[in-house]
């Protein structure tokens, strides 16, 4: 299991303090985390088979993390989930205006958090809403 825990804008000297786990399939390639030469400013580690990445933070102070759901009898999404991490990464839009965009029908189940140093959203496509601002409420959980 996929587990994410993160306290933003909470501490005025550490204004984003994030863990993760990846649980993943051992034999799925990954490299450690490093600065991607392709997008310089992207410090994350990188999914070998698809490109992606489940967790990275910008030198511009952008951040984004992903959690995956093992559904091993569901359909398998069209794209990869780590681009979602990735891509958020290396853009420009605000969080809210991000998960907006997406078309998480796409992807096997995720639940993304993506955030910047003044805004942060929520989004899961296994029935949880786009969530953004302050205080965001995600499963039942106050996340500050």
């Amino acid at each position: 299991m996929c587990l994410l825990a993160f306290a933003w804008q909470v501490h005025a000297q550490y204004p984003l303090v994030l863990i993760a786990n990846r649980d993943e399939f051992y034999a799925r390639p990954a490299q450690a985390i490093h600065y991607w030469l392709d997008a310089p400013h992207v410090l994350a580690g990188k999914d070998e088979q698809e490109g992606g990445t489940w967790l990275g933070v910008t030198k511009e102070g952008r951040w984004a993390a992903l959690t995956n759901y093992r559904e091993p009898n569901a359909p398998k999404g069209v794209l990869s989930r780590g681009h979602l991490v990735a891509e958020f990464l290396k853009g420009h839009d605000e969080p809210l205006a991000y998960v907006q965009q997406l078309a998480t029908e796409q992807y096997s189940g995720f639940n993304l958090v993506v955030g910047t140093r003044n805004q942060a959203a929520v989004v899961s496509n296994r029935g949880t809403t786009i969530i953004s601002g302050r205080y965001l409420w995600f499963k039942q959980c106050l996340v500050r």
